[in-house]
């Protein structure tokens, strides 16, 4: 019962925000075309803690617990990305996230296993990504992971540690293939 009390009381004081979030987004999430793009920016404009300037949210795209979601200028999001909020993600200046990203920025506690993994909570880490940045498709990037501006992170890479700035990386785990600059 304690663990309940603590995951409820983390959320109390967003609730409202998440009941909004859940609703406009429920609504907006499938719209198509221009109208659909332009009335996703509108309900993002309201809801992420902070949009800089224009944000490019294709259809199917899920965001959650806004709140924690901060944009730079001219981010664009493809379909099928997940950007869970709750740790806190930074999003720079021209990112580009391609189509069914993942980024985490909260994981399960799950160490004591005396205790039912699905009480333990989560913990909670930001994700920051630098500017000009460029994510490629289904891509997982997990809590904690600091990504530096100009970096490249092929498709279908797991990143679970920090990318220096102008590096390309792939793989699970990610791992530097390439650099854009010398």
């Amino acid at each position: 019962m304690e663990n309940f009390k603590n995951f409820s009381h983390q959320y109390k004081k967003h609730i409202l925000h998440l009941v909004i979030e859940e609703y406009l987004g429920w609504i907006s999430r499938s719209l198509p075309g221009m109208l659909g793009m332009t009335i996703r920016f509108l309900v993002y404009k309201l809801l992420l803690k902070k949009l800089d300037s224009f944000i490019l949210v294709y259809p199917g795209v899920y965001l959650t617990h806004t709140y924690g979601i901060s944009c730079g200028m001219n981010v664009s999001i493809n379909s099928g990305a997940v950007l869970d909020g709750r740790g806190g993600i930074t999003i720079g200046d021209y990112v580009m996230i391609g189509p069914n990203v993942c980024i985490a920025s909260s994981n399960h506690q799950y160490k004591n296993t005396d205790i039912p993994m699905a009480l333990q909570g989560h913990q909670m880490k930001s994700v920051d990504i630098g500017n000009d940045v460029w994510i490629g498709a289904n891509v997982t990037i997990l809590a904690g992971v600091k990504i530096g501006g100009g970096a490249v992170i092929a498709a279908g890479a797991v990143v679970v540690k920090d990318v220096k700035a102008y590096s390309i990386v792939g793989g699970v785990p990610a791992s530097i293939i390439g650099k854009r600059k010398d």
